[in-house]
């Protein structure tokens, strides 16, 4: 394909996005020392690496052709990387026998001393795919990785192989190292050999379809706060996966550093000991290592559950409908009498268990034919020829953030055939009106392509009248639209943009989707939301800025729609990623996502942050699926609070706060579900860290006082709910039922099972 993205915010105009290691002296010949020729092919154009710590201006799609590239010391990917190899005859990167390094991929380089590139959690927009990663030829004693995968938001893994020694007595081998971050997802890795075929420690995750063949152990839980499974087999490891991890670091007899998870419709094959925990009556902390399994196969396990001493938990040879450790509430009506009245409020009882429990009705437009939740993994498009993709700059549109690409892309959308991919080359895409995606339509971008709204149009800037700037099918449409690898964001305040609206209803499951789809509403170069005007004022009472408001909304799913989406961040964005200070801003964005879909819908490995209202709200709603969500609260609530400046709209279900008394209750609802039934969500992490950028109530846990919220709703189940510094995790309508203080973990407040039948 013709290269022509193009930075549309940077200084340097020869800058190229797109890099073939070949093209910089990489042979892949199996005998030649490619290390230094991938090197400079990903550091090209003086980007943003050791002493940066972000910066969106300097990106890069790194293609590896087929071959065997032999390294020496690590591949370092820099800041906003992408590593792409050929998907029909993958690379293989292998270590030399003398190789020197933390991993064959780094992704936050250690300084000497410990301190890293990047700051863990904001190591943002990287991608690595279609690789074979090599560790054969090293001793099997030598603790290196296959990949360093120290990373956060809009990062993924997919279709990666990792070979290494067979497991022995001396195997230290790592499939994947990571130790700290914000993530993230992953998802069909292949990890053959070795010690630990995954070392985990991260905030939030989503791992689905990961497979172990022959590791000592497949998954070491060294460390986390939420973590999803599905669709993993293991096979022929001696440990499936490991949740004993204890810090003794205060010598009080340990505290679990495993936060919680849920594993599902997975499978575990002569594997004797399939899940080793610590989690006993007296754990510390309480609610520390808090696991869910659903639909899992132990058959091929002698034990499903077993404690680090040996004794059994739960034995193998079983299928496991549902299995918890952990806290559990079942909230249900209660009749009270009241005089000659009788009164009806909710109430919970609570239970702490290890064991087997009932499982979720699951509806059947969630399932594949066998009874797991449906899955799709992002599309690459490797089987068309390159004759099938329409470039948006042969088409007219620029891309550079200042011209008006509306028509352009309208145009293309109309004309294209179905058998037939736009390609947005990288570029800055302005539209000044709705952009009416069609039916039958597939569309993938070039290292996050932006399509940016434009706030000063009149269709976006009337916080009253709100429109759709990207409206996807028509109320009532059937048919075929798929999304990869974008990015949407406004230039300047567009508080009347809703960014996405979704009507469309897929014609077969996931035929209605979008994988890496991201939106990032302001703190970067071209947003005209940066820190230069819109930085946080905390000592000052604060009246929201016009220049720094963001949209109205981010994502509406409306009634008709269906929806399959895949590693969505929504960030209304806490600080600079590309003006020197990185200082933390105030952006006012009104609403995350609103879910109105009557008809199937799956959200996995999603999150939304830092909007007003609230992140996530279920409206009038059935049969929707979601796997390890994740928000924060705005950072600079409680000045001003939720309801400035966007007022709460019935015509949008919003939440009027009405319960609220005091200053933390006026706070971004986490989570809201209203007038709905058969919500499952299998993993959610809502944290609040600020009270008007103090982080002082994290101490005393009450940064905010209600995190989700059900209202007139029925058929609820949410699976291992974590929440950070919300003094009431759940309330019912309106009355507060799950306390934070009794589910203390090591750093969240955990709840194995929430359900309201």
């Amino acid at each position: 394909m013709k290269k022509q993205g193009k930075v549309p915010f940077g200084t340097n105009s020869t800058y190229v996005v797109y890099r073939n290691v070949k093209d910089y002296g990489a042979k892949g010949d199996g005998v030649t020392d490619d290390t230094n020729a991938i090197n400079a092919a990903i550091a090209d154009g003086n980007r943003c690496g050791s002493g940066c710590d972000s910066s969106t201006t300097t990106p890069a799609v790194v293609y590896i052709p087929s071959g065997t590239y032999m390294i020496s010391t690590p591949i370092i990917m820099y800041y906003f990387t992408s590593v792409i190899g050929d998907p029909l005859d993958m690379p293989i990167i292998q270590g030399l026998p003398g190789f020197f390094g933390i991993g064959l991929l780094d992704s936050d380089v250690y300084y000497p001393g410990g301190a890293s590139w990047y700051a863990n959690q904001n190591n943002f927009y990287r991608q690595v795919r279609n690789l074979i990663l090599d560790l054969t030829l090293l001793p099997a004693n030598s603790l290196n990785a296959g990949l360093h995968w120290q990373v956060a938001q809009a990062t993924q893994l997919q279709n990666i192989v990792i070979n290494m020694q067979p497991v022995s007595a001396d195997n230290q081998q790592r499939g994947i190292f990571m130790d700290n971050g914000s993530g993230g997802f992953m998802c069909d890795l292949i990890f053959n050999g070795g010690n630990v075929g995954f070392y985990l420690g991260n905030q939030q995750f989503t791992s689905r379809n990961l497979t172990f063949n022959g590791c000592n152990t497949g998954v070491y839980m060294n460390w986390d706060w939420l973590w999803a499974f599905k669709s993993n087999t293991f096979n022929g490891c001696k440990i499936g996966i490991d949740l004993s991890n204890m810090d003794n670091s205060s010598g009080a007899g340990g505290v679990q550093t495993v936060g919680s998870g849920t594993l599902q419709d997975s499978t575990f094959i002569n594997t004797p000991i399939a899940v080793l925990t610590s989690f006993s009556n007296n754990s510390m902390a309480t609610t520390g290592g808090s696991f869910v399994f659903d639909n899992v196969d132990f058959t091929g396990a002698t034990t499903a559950v077993a404690s680090p001493n040996g004794t059994t938990i739960l034995a193998g040879g079983q299928k496991i409908q549902s299995w918890a450790q952990g806290t559990v509430y079942s909230a249900f009506i209660a009749a009270q009498q009241v005089g000659n009245l009788t009164c009806y409020e909710p109430t919970a009882a609570s239970a702490r268990i290890q064991r087997m429990v009932d499982p979720p009705p699951k509806p059947s437009g969630l399932l594949t034919p066998s009874g797991t939740i449906f899955e799709r993994s992002k599309p690459q498009y490797e089987e068309l020829p390159v004759t099938s993709f329409m470039s948006v700059k042969d088409a007219g549109a620029i891309g550079d953030g200042v011209s008006d690409d509306t028509a352009a892309i309208q145009t293309l959308f109309n004309t294209v055939s179905t058998n037939q991919v736009v390609f947005f080359d990288h570029g800055a895409y302005l539209i000044r009106d709705t952009i009416q995606v069609p039916a039958n339509i597939r569309m993938t971008g070039e290292e996050f392509p932006m399509i940016m709204v434009d706030g000063s149009s009149p269709t976006f800037s009337d916080i009253n009248n709100p429109k759709p700037a990207w409206r996807v099918g028509n109320p009532g449409d059937v048919g075929h639209v798929e999304m990869t690898d974008m990015v949407f964001e406004t230039r300047g305040p567009a508080p009347g943009a809703i960014i996405i609206e979704w009507n469309l209803a897929g014609d077969q499951p996931g035929n209605a989707a979008m994988w890496e789809v991201h939106w990032r509403i302001g703190g970067t170069a071209g947003t005209l939301l940066q820190s230069n005007i819109c930085t946080k004022t905390p000592n000052l009472q604060t009246f929201p800025n016009a220049q720094c408001f963001g949209a109205f909304m981010l994502m509406h799913i409306t009634s008709d729609a269906s929806v399959y989406m895949e590693n969505n961040w929504g960030w209304v964005s806490d600080h600079e990623l590309d003006l020197p200070d990185h200082n933390q801003i105030n952006i006012y964005n009104g609403r995350g996502i609103l879910i109105e879909s009557q008809k199937p819908t799956w959200l996995w490995g999603t999150a939304m942050e830092h909007s007003m209202l609230y992140n996530y709200q279920v409206a009038n709603a059935r049969n929707v699926f979601m796997s390890s969500i994740q928000t924060e609260t705005a950072y600079m609530q409680s000045n001003p609070n939720a309801l400035v400046p966007y007022a709460p709209r019935s015509d949008y279900y919003d939440p009027t706060f009405s319960e609220c008394f005091q200053q933390t209750c006026y706070k971004t609802f986490g989570l809201r579900i209203y007038n709905s039934a058969y919500i499952l969500i299998f993993g959610a992490g809502l944290y609040s860290f600020f009270n008007n950028y103090d982080s002082a109530c994290l101490l005393t846990s009450n940064c905010q006082e209600h995190m989700v919220s059900l209202e007139k709703s029925e058929a609820i189940y949410i699976y291992n709910l974590n929440t950070i510094a919300a003094t009431d995790m759940v309330e019912v309508d309106k009355v507060a039922l799950v306390p934070n203080i009794p589910n203390a973990n090591w750093f969240c407040h955990t709840v194995s099972i929430f359900e309201f039948p």
